[in-house]
């Protein structure tokens, strides 16, 4: 199974923390049926597939929720608390050295009160004064020992408390979608027909078709062809019974296609040019260059294949994902008109492209994988909303060892991967973010 759920938020010790926990935790309201969390179990169909499942922000609830505020404080006095320890820490350790070496004077001060036992008039005179400095020095140790006692303590209670927040943080930051944590089940569903499928290809469905169309398209290799193979539906394409194909007026490069609203859009072969074709006419409805786009294995991803342009598409819309060299070769994200292909905004990232595995879109944040080979993990995650990124380290199975496809369908909720000639399906479900008041 796979989970989406992210970086938990917590806070620092303190009255006025409690209070705002459980004052957010006293805003939730009663989920319903259609509101509850819609989690997908991993089962097997009556084929014998395997399903399993990812988990991501809601598709009608991408924006985070009001609670995400506190959430941040929370984690901003988390941060606070932890500097607290950390010069706690550093104070005791001195305290404990100042100890270590009073504690050589204490014995020293023994040994005197023990001359003066056996001879009190003879030495008390001439130790006296000594005795009295050493009394002087060590006034200082009470106040430190005081300390050090307060401190421990202090740092015990610490430690309590973010054990306890960690826990609320936690469960608060799940039911108001803060997070993403990802989990996946190696026993995911594929399919893998050696003499129809190649290597390297796409498969894709239409995440804006209507519910009954469950058609399936697939394009065989990365470049050198204008065939597109239609089928009606997965069962017909798992038997590789085609239904209808297509004659592009131009090749494709890459993998990275996109079947959206009815029409193929496509990179054109030797060039930065994105294709909008139609299935319905059999014509090009618009083509538009991505300005200072590289292509032709200029900015691909780590395997190749002339995979430098990904066309894709999420909850929120449509992306094109490449590389430039005013970015230094670093991936950019750019949202584009599906009509005309004009770009409406984009972001830079400092993230590689000939360094990234793949990548998709979830509810407008960028995820890309490490690696296209075996060991590859889900690694970096591109915020469009904030403008923010973070590294993230989560596994993610390649089993069959060479990934040149992996694209999000916003419909189906569903990863769609061509991994070394095998189609595997990850089935995405969905944390349902729970409103306030402050939503409005």
């Amino acid at each position: 199974m796979l989970y989406i759920i992210g970086p938990y938020h917590v806070c620092k010790f303190s009255s006025r923390l409690v209070d705002m926990l459980q004052a957010l935790q006293s805003d939730e309201k009663t989920i319903g049926p259609k509101e509850g969390w819609q989690v997908y179990s991993s089962a097997q169909d009556a084929d014998g597939r395997c399903i399993c499942t990812v988990v991501a922000p809601e598709q009608s609830l991408c924006s985070r929720d009001a609670k995400s505020r506190q959430l941040r404080q929370l984690l901003e006095k988390v941060q606070n608390m932890s500097q607290s320890i950390e010069v706690l820490n550093l104070r005791t350790q001195r305290d404990f050295q100042y100890v270590m070496k009073m504690e050589s004077q204490m014995k020293g001060l023994r040994t005197k009160f023990r001359q003066i036992e056996d001879d009190r008039k003879s030495i008390m005179a001439r130790n006296f004064q000594e005795l009295k400095e050493k009394m002087d020095e060590l006034k200082p140790l009470i106040p430190v020992l005081e300390q050090y006692k307060m401190d421990a303590a202090l740092i015990s209670q610490f430690k309590e408390e973010i054990r306890n927040l960690s826990l609320a943080g936690q469960q608060a930051a799940l039911l108001h979608g803060e997070t993403h944590m990802w989990k996946l089940n190696e026993n995911h569903w594929t399919c893998h027909y050696q003499d129809f499928w190649d290597a390297v290809g796409a498969w894709m469905t239409d995440p804006l078709a209507a519910t009954r169309n469950n058609r399936v398209w697939y394009m065989d290799s990365y470049t050198n062809s204008k065939i597109v193979r239609e089928f009606k539906n997965t069962d017909d394409f798992v038997s590789g019974v085609v239904s209808r194909t297509y004659s592009l007026p131009f090749k494709w490069e890459g993998t990275n296609h996109l079947v959206y609203n009815g029409s193929l859009y496509y990179n054109k072969y030797q060039s930065n040019i994105i294709v909008k074709y139609s299935f319905e006419t059999g014509s090009v409805l618009a083509q538009r260059a991505l300005e200072f786009a590289g292509f032709h294995n200029m900015y691909p991803y780590t395997w190749g294949g002339y995979s430098d342009i990904d066309v894709m598409a999420d909850e929120l819309g449509m992306w094109v994902v490449y590389a430039t060299n005013q970015n230094a070769g670093n991936v950019v994200i750019s949202q584009i008109d599906p009509d005309t292909l004009h770009v409406l905004k984009t972001w830079n990232t400092e993230y590689s492209k000939r360094n990234a595995g793949e990548s998709f879109m979830i509810c407008g944040t960028l995820y890309i994988t490490n690696s296209h080979l075996s060991g590859a993990k889900v690694y970096y995650a591109y915020s469009t909303k904030t403008s923010t990124y973070e590294y993230i380290d989560i596994p993610f199975h390649n089993q069959y060892f060479h990934i040149s496809m992996l694209d999000y369908n916003a419909r189906e909720r569903a990863l769609y991967a061509w991994n070394n000639g095998h189609q595997v399906i990850f089935n995405v479900t969905l944390f349902h973010v729970i409103k306030t008041e402050d939503d409005s």
